[in-house]
């Protein structure tokens, strides 16, 4: 399996399949955006600007690209959304049946049906963490269910869906909606306990889906749909890494980032925001481990269950 990128300009060793504990799965599909396009062009704009990134992270004192992180072959598939999504399930089902911890960078927020349903397919109890300036609650929108408006509607039918950000939605999307698991961005900027609120409400396994517009457009402009009272940088940064700390993370994407040529920093945010998701994750990874040699052989991790798979299901890959 061949790579044709590098996340961060690492070195080559540390970028190889059969090494990497991290694949990162490329989609650059815009195909069901409905105000500004270049979704599609997010990618590429994140991994140049990954190369300018320092690679030690301060906070949690680690290197966590020697984890090894390899950039998988891009979803091509753009005969339809719902083609896309189908080609973004497989691909990730096989992944999560390899082993690997599994991310994703868009691409529109349609990218994400079909990586929430591989991992609830394959992670019992699973939490969706979606965070967002928008609802994404619509069962079906401009006649299809595969809209970047009908994001994590499948989640909110088969998963614990908890909402973080939301300031913006159609009053239908009421009927879905369950509140008492929704963080409005109005709510969050009065309530000194939401982050601990949330994560009391999140299962054991969790899947983060991060759409940027649940940014502030001040730190990120960069967005087909920007809203304007988002989170900003460091409060994000405290709930990911509680979230992290907390709970076992089985995998993350990252979408909606729309670049713009003449202002580099939210691509830069992008890319920085990724890998402190990783470090976070693989962080903590240590720590247990470093708990279970000095206190328990036995003792039962949350950050080491992997999927309701089974070794021998592997071997088909």
């Amino acid at each position: 399996m061949s790579s044709p990128k590098i996340f961060g300009g690492i070195p080559e060793k540390f970028a190889k399949y059969d090494k990497a504990k991290i694949v990162l799965l490329p989609v650059p599909f815009d195909g069901t955006s409905t105000w500004q396009k270049g979704a599609d062009k997010g990618f590429d704009a994140f991994i140049e600007a990954s190369e300018n990134m320092e690679l030690y992270d301060i906070e949690t004192e680690s290197e966590v690209y020697k984890n090894g992180i390899f950039i998988l072959n891009a979803i091509t598939e753009n005969s339809s959304p719902q083609a896309m999504v189908e080609a973004v399930y497989k691909t990730i089902k096989k992944q999560i049946k390899c082993n690997k911890f599994v991310t994703l960078f868009g691409g529109e927020h349609s990218i994400s049906i079909g990586a929430i349903r591989a991992f609830y397919e394959s992670f019992d109890n699973l939490t969706v963490l979606h965070l967002d300036a928008h609802a994404d609650l619509r069962k079906d929108y401009e006649g299809s269910k595969y809209n970047h408006a009908c994001a994590v509607y499948e989640a909110s039918q088969h998963t614990n869906l908890i909402q973080i950000g939301i300031r913006s939605m159609d009053v239908s999307e009421k009927l879905t909606m369950d509140f008492e698991k929704v963080y409005f961005a109005h709510e969050i900027a009065q309530d000194d306990f939401w982050m601990d609120s949330a994560i009391e409400q999140m299962t054991e396994n969790v899947f983060i889906t991060f759409d940027l517009d649940v940014l502030d457009p001040s730190i990120m402009p960069s967005t087909g749909t920007p809203e304007p009272g988002g989170l900003l940088w460091n409060e994000t940064l405290e709930f990911l890494s509680k979230v992290f700390r907390e709970k076992n993370v089985v995998g993350f994407d990252i979408v909606e980032l729309c670049p713009n040529s003449t202002n580099k920093a939210p691509d830069f945010l992008a890319a920085k925001l990724y890998y402190k998701m990783l470090s976070y994750k693989f962080s903590n990874n240590k720590m247990m481990e470093e708990f279970e040699e000095d206190f328990d052989d036995n003792f039962d991790s949350p950050f080491s269950k992997l999927s309701k798979f089974k070794d021998n299901d592997y071997d088909e890959f």
